[in-house]
């Protein structure tokens, strides 16, 4: 019991971190069906108030807590404004701009920020002649490093989804029309999102100071959050076609995120900060990161591993099979290629515009070829191989004159070993 109760937050982070995972894969999944991206921060942020609002009220009304004041209030307003609204926007629109794998190593650069942040602020001792200073220190720079060089170095896609590029605001201004900077403004973007993230956890911490009820900094922080990212969008895009939701898809993304993304979430890293401080709750996003986004990349190779096997595994009579399906290969003038038309009616280039194929032969689908041999008293029968049957396929190739564009047929066969 002593155990858990110490490992407590630990466990609450790494289950936050699947929730996270999750949230993200409906959130792109909503976005590729052309969700507008500012418009789902509004309906996540307004359902996760509507969602935790009732839950903080009725617990408030058996507590005689405090209500909230002003510097309370003004602490929330700005955190809100730094950790969900700019952050989310500046996140979104860095997946347009750059790419996931971007945005997971930049996320990467959370537990970095935040321990520079709380060391400068005094909320992170740091004492240069003791060892575990230098491995904070030392894992920083690594942190740093590895997250640069993952989001700088531009390498192929994993997946062949894309995000619709109408749904960017960078991307359709007149900043980068023209521009080949979109992966570094991509990432810039990624890095601020960061940033902002990294500040929000900070800024945690005063407000549980000034007020402690977790359920009500956490309404508070989705209430401001929705009416700031309104007036955002509705500044952006005033069109009320980019404000409907066209599917249950779209409905069911905007309800996972806004009720476990972002109502739940955000009341148990709160929690979480007040018990062991923001550093602990930023490295353990980081560390959960890099495993995921480590276990993806060779996920990635070892499909690319068995795509190259898959092709150098092509036989001979394999290439001689594909060389005949190709569409529009000239046919030359043989007996059988004679055009039967009117107009024509000679020996002329043809020029293969569809094929058909046909069955293999028995050798070649592994069945057996019965005759019937009479055998014995009584005219019975028994089955026997047939060991001629060749291993060959039908090819039915449609053939187009080159002159008067008549169409025939031409049936072939090929033969393999």
């Amino acid at each position: 019991m002593r155990w858990f109760e110490h490992n407590k937050p630990l466990m609450v982070m790494l289950v936050l971190q699947f929730t996270y995972g999750a949230v993200s894969i409906s959130t792109r999944a909503s976005l590729l069906e052309g969700m507008n991206p500012r418009v789902f921060v509004v309906y996540r942020q307004a359902i996760a108030t509507l969602a935790i609002a009732p839950v903080s009220y009725f617990s408030r009304r058996k507590t005689s807590r405090c209500c909230i004041g002003w510097k309370s209030f003004s602490l929330i307003f700005i955190a809100a404004l730094i950790g969900v609204t700019t952050s989310q926007m500046l996140f979104l629109e860095g997946l347009f701009l750059a790419s996931a794998s971007a945005g997971s190593a930049m996320f990467n650069l959370v537990p970095a920020i935040t321990f520079v942040v709380a060391s400068i602020v005094g909320y992170e001792p740091i004492n240069i002649g003791s060892l575990r200073t230098v491995a904070k220190i030392l894992g920083t720079v690594l942190c740093v490093t590895s997250a640069a060089a993952m989001a700088l170095i531009k390498g192929p896609k994993l997946l062949n989804s894309q995000l619709p590029s109408s749904n960017s605001l960078l991307l359709n201004s007149s900043i980068t029309t023209g521009s080949n900077n979109l992966w570094l403004l991509g990432c810039l973007c990624l890095f601020a999102s960061s940033c902002c993230w990294s500040f929000y956890l900070i800024l945690q911490v005063q407000v549980n100071k000034n007020h402690p009820d977790h359920l009500s900094v956490s309404t508070w922080v989705c209430f401001t959050a929705m009416v700031q990212s309104a007036m955002v969008t509705w500044f952006t895009d005033p069109n009320l076609e980019e404000w409907k939701i066209t599917s249950y898809l779209q409905l069911g993304s905007c309800l996972f995120a806004g009720i476990i993304g972002s109502g739940i979430s955000i009341f148990a890293q709160s929690w979480v900060i007040e018990r062991r401080g923001p550093v602990f709750s930023a490295i353990v996003i980081g560390a959960v990161g890099i495993v995921i986004g480590l276990y993806v990349v060779l996920w990635g190779k070892a499909k690319d591993h068995e795509e190259q096997q898959k092709k150098s595994m092509i036989s001979n009579t394999d290439e001689i099979k594909i060389k005949i399906k190709i569409v529009g290969v000239n046919v030359p003038k043989t007996k059988k290629t004679y055009c039967k038309s009117k107009d024509c009616r000679k020996h002329t280039l043809h020029k293969v515009t569809q094929y058909k194929k046909g069955k293999d032969s028995l050798a070649a689908q592994g069945k057996r070829r019965y005759d019937r041999k009479q055998s014995g008293y009584g005219g019975q029968t028994k089955p026997v191989f047939h060991k001629k049957a060749k291993t060959t396929k039908k090819i039915v190739l449609r053939l187009q004159c080159q002159g008067c564009k008549h169409v025939s047929q031409h049936p072939i066969k090929v033969s393999f070993e």
